[in-house]
């Protein structure tokens, strides 16, 4: 433990998101030792992220203005959204470069130890963009873990009704993995999600 506003600067560091008390200490002793130059820019840059990052009116992904880039972009496919738990699975999918669809950025997922039940997450107005006869298929796009299955097996039900195509990732083994060290959930993915080789 350390006097007054150190020790403050280090629990408010560690309440930040995969930030531990080793971590949140290294950081609060780099603040320190920091130029007040390099300080006062990073206090800049984050009152103008509070003051002008919101959430897209379309997607709900991170944005500066009305609408993010992506919904902006009259090139991307107004015919397929891809369902996403947070913004930053938005900038994975987007370095893949494979996806030309929208997003929708649901806020989080079903997680009823949290908590965080279907009416906390933005399924309504997913379901609202869905009345679009334009959208002809969804991927769901949600982490292949307990709450994600969840939240992919209602998003999958919720939607069926509406006649939509509606797809998931799939999931399996990294490249490069060996099958020795994968466990029985992600190899049996990888045998269901397998597919034919052409020769």
């Amino acid at each position: 433990m350390y006097e007054g506003i150190i020790q403050e600067l280090i629990d408010e560091l560690g309440r930040l998101p995969g930030i531990g008390p080793k971590s949140a200490q290294r950081i609060a002793f780099h603040i320190i030792q920091s130029e007040r130059v390099d300080i006062n820019r990073l206090v800049e840059v984050l009152r103008l992220v509070k003051e002008k990052v919101r959430f897209c009116s379309q997607c709900f992904n991170v944005a500066e203005d009305t609408e993010c880039k992506i919904c902006r972009d009259p090139r991307r496919e107004n015919s397929v959204i891809c369902v996403v738990e947070e913004s930053k699975d938005v900038v994975a999918i987007e370095k893949t470069r494979e996806f030309r669809g929208k997003y929708h950025v649901l806020g989080g997922a079903i997680s009823p130890i949290d908590g965080i039940g279907p009416e906390q997450l933005r399924i309504r107005e997913l379901l609202t963009r869905l009345a679009d006869a334009e959208v002809t298929e969804v991927i769901i796009a949600t982490d292949p873990n307990l709450e994600g299955e969840a939240t992919a097996t209602y998003l999958a039900r919720t939607i069926k009704p509406l006649g939509i195509k509606t797809s998931r990732l799939a999931s399996g083994l990294p490249v490069g993995g060996d099958l020795e060290y994968a466990d029985e959930v992600t190899l049996g993915r990888a045998f269901e999600g397998r597919r034919t080789l052409e020769t």
